[in-house]
């Protein structure tokens, strides 16, 4: 079935339905308008105002216990995101300027909580500092729920706990999900955690977290696995409350798990490569990572790496460089991750409170029975995007920059929304005008075999003998750098030859709704198109005013290691899901009303259309598998595992993704290599993408195509792959699989 695509406004629940479509009914930007969100209107945001802060490395603990190399807390607390100088229009910005944003962040244990982060005495940020670890050499970490009321400016105090706080969007915490759940009140009567609860009403209680560094190489026990969650050691947990997830472990095994912390082990043995690291618990990661709970990690390898050889733009940000902008040294290798976030006219972060916010109604307007009286969750959003794009936690930053090469580790930390990058000269009058190419030499596990040059509508392989061949097109001309949700992608981007004060601007023409692949209409040119600038300098600070950094046409990069022939073919599926219990129409003013004349039961799909209704959507998107006829069976969280490879096994996994929307699909574990991908109308089988040839962790599974990867598992336990929308694997698009024995080397009731 041909979806028509969107143009400024959204279909109705009916209609969408109707058509089979999931999640395309999210709102479009109508050009010039900003997409729904807080009070705060962006298009009164001053752009490229505030300097670019480029967190420095973490410093290690310089008291560690139990043999952490770190002791690294999350912590609430505010931070300047938006401007300091006032709105273009004063009268509709509260005091006259924008205030600071209370976040979450991680940061040294040891530290102050700071008063407004970037704070030269303290390291707790929003993103978190960036952690530098060398490849075959374990890192040790602490991670502590630091959840807890303390006083900015004060260093914590051994021994003296605190209460606890509420989630930062305790009013978005949708109880009826499968979520961690610590207060055990599940929908099925049996106390437990990690459940889907029978509470309709926003959580109030202690926060769960549990860090996952995404992308890595890593243990079980350490990897952040969803139910491995624990609560912060405070005074006033409630009663009956539990205080870790169903499956909490750490690597001393000696820790009952109510104690606010966790220690993990990361044995780095991997490619050096861009990972990162973030919240996981489950049922709730998109607010924890909405609220700023996100860091690089850079894994690097100075004995054997290719790197070292290379002569890449650097250097990084170190150990006791300070925030901000210049003077602090210059620093030609950069960190960014870019995510959108709105506001409310207080500064705070807007997140949406109910499912009305989805289908772009009041809430008045959404007039149909919730969990636990139906099969729809009340709170949850299907997938939520905003109307600011920050960057290195500030909004529309600028960064001056040399007429020389840069190398940028680029992160997509969106919570739903895909990037498809590129930079244009800014002409005086504000047009744009020519492309400055982005070099991509990387990507999820490390570096490409091949330099590939990036301009809107081509991607071209360089022969790395100094020539820059004629750009070959790209999959589409729309296409530019295109950067799901979660993935990473190391680019240089040379900017010899500008003239000095030459303004670049990096814009994105993804959309502002649920992406299914080119072509589709644009980001709002206005707000959410726009992502940050550079300025261009006079001179190079290298010695001799000379680029010291290899050319990047000059870049030869190593082949990738070809996996081993797989020992099997995976097949799995991507699926939406209707309600089979909530039938609507669409009335004349836009409301959505329930049929309550039409009952659950075995006919309720032609009991709905009888009545003139259509099934409430979309409940959920889920993973799942094949039937013998190649129809999607469609899995939950709790259902038994399926995906069980064998310790050592090479698989390759085909993803027939039945929905409408482009998932990013994440394994935990691996780094696999893309195969292919086929059409499923047409049969056409095309090679992965020149950005997809390296190692990846993450690929796009496009709708009415089977995307394929081969991946090696050679550590034995329990892992998870999901959908990194993160609305998606909250709500059930997220599921367990096993490598080894059930019940050696996973526990025996999940099978």
């Amino acid at each position: 079935m041909t979806v028509p695509k969107q143009s400024g406004c959204r279909l109705s629940v009916a209609v969408r339905t109707a058509l089979l479509v999931s999640a395309v009914g999210l709102p479009m930007a109508v050009r010039g308008a900003p997409l729904p969100g807080g009070t705060l209107d962006p298009t009164i945001i001053p752009k490229y105002v505030s300097p670019l802060v480029i967190p420095p490395e973490m410093p290690k603990s310089s008291n560690p216990d139990a043999g952490n190399d770190y002791e690294i807390a999350v912590r609430q607390f505010k931070q300047q995101i938006l401007p300091t100088v006032g709105c273009h229009k004063p009268a509709k910005c509260k005091h006259g300027g924008f205030r600071p944003t209370r976040v979450w962040g991680y940061g040294r244990a040891e530290d102050r909580t700071p008063r407004v982060a970037p704070d030269p005495g303290s390291t707790f940020n929003y993103p978190g500092f960036t952690i530098e670890a060398q490849t075959n050499v374990a890192t040790n970490i602490r991670w502590i729920n630091d959840l807890v009321k303390r006083r900015p400016g004060k260093k914590p105090k051994p021994g003296r706990k605190k209460k606890y706080l509420r989630h930062l969007f305790w009013r978005s915490l949708d109880q009826t999900l499968h979520w961690a759940n610590p207060p055990r009140d599940c929908i099925s009567g049996v106390p437990r955690t990690d459940c889907a609860g029978r509470n309709p009403h926003p959580y109030r209680g202690p926060v769960p977290i549990v860090t996952h560094l995404h992308g890595a190489h890593v243990e079980p026990v350490s990897d952040g696995y969803p139910e491995a969650w624990w609560l912060p050691d405070a005074k006033n947990i409630p009663v009956g409350y539990a205080m870790s997830g169903t499956l909490f472990d750490d690597r001393t095994g000696n820790n009952p798990g109510d104690l606010g912390y966790v220690d993990y082990r990361y044995i780095n043995t991997q490619d050096e490569t861009t990972l990162w690291y973030h919240d996981h618990a489950l049922g709730m990661t998109r607010l924890n990572v909405y609220a700023g709970l996100a860091g690089f990690y850079l894994l690097r390898d100075p004995v054997n790496g290719q790197e070292k050889d290379l002569n890449l733009p650097g250097p990084a940000p170190k150990v006791g460089d300070a925030q901000g902008n210049d003077p602090y040294g210059n620093y030609f290798e950069i960190p960014l991750v870019i995510q959108d976030r709105s506001f409310n006219r207080d500064g705070s972060l807007f997140y949406p409170r109910n499912r009305a916010f989805f289908e772009g109604l009041k809430r008045r307007q959404l007039k149909i029975d919730f969990s636990p009286d139906s099969d729809i969750a009340p709170i949850w959003n299907p997938e939520a995007f905003f109307n600011v794009m920050v960057v290195n936690g500030v909004a529309w930053p600028y960064r001056d920059v040399e007429p020389r090469q840069y190398r940028f580790r680029l992160l997509n930390g969106s919570n739903s929304r895909f990037l498809n990058l590129s930079l244009k000269v800014v002409h005086a009058d504000g047009t744009l005008g020519q492309e400055v190419p982005i070099y991509q030499i990387g990507s999820d596990g490390g570096l490409l075999p091949q330099v590939v040059e990036v301009r809107e509508g081509f991607k071209t392989l360089l022969p790395g003998d100094g020539t820059i061949p004629a750009p070959v097109p790209a999959a589409d001309p729309q296409e530019a750098l295109l950067i799901e949700p979660s993935s990473r992608n190391d680019v240089i981007v040379d900017f010899a030859g500008l003239a000095p004060g030459t303004r670049v601007r990096m814009i994105n023409t993804a959309p502002d709704g649920p992406f299914g692949g080119f072509p589709d209409v644009p980001a709002d040119p206005s707000t959410t198109g726009q992502v940050m600038e550079f300025i261009v300098g006079a001179s190079i600070s290298a010695p001799g005013g000379v680029d010291p950094s290899t050319p990047v046409e000059n870049l030869q990069l190593a082949s990738r290691t070809a996996l081993p022939p797989a020992d099997r073919v995976r097949q799995v599926s991507l699926n939406e899901e209707q309600s089979s219990e909530v039938c609507v129409t669409t009335r004349a003013n836009g409301s959505i009303q329930q049929l309550r004349s039409v009952l659950p039961g075995p006919n309720f799909e032609t009991d709905c259309a009888n009545a003139g209704g259509v099934p409430f959507a979309p409940k959920a998107a889920l993973l799942g598998i094949l039937d013998p006829l190649g129809n999607g069976q469609s899995q939950r969280w709790s259902d038994p595992i399926s995906e069980n490879p064998a310790v050592g096994e090479t698989e390759i996994w085909e993803i027939h993704n039945l929905t409408e929307d482009a998932h990013p699909i994440h394994l935990h574990l691996v780094q696999y290599q893309v195969v292919d991908r086929e059409d499923v109308a047409t049969g056409v089988v095309r090679p992965p993408e020149p950005t997809e040839l390296g190692w990846k962790d993450t690929v796009i599974a496009y709708p009415g195509q089977i995307t394929r990867f081969k991946a090696r598992f050679d550590l034995p336990g329990l892992y998870v792959w999901h959908c990194h929308i993160l609305e998606h694997e909250d709500n059930e698009m997220m599921r367990p699989f096993c490598v080894g024995d059930a019940g050696v080397d996973c526990p025996a009731g999940l099978f």
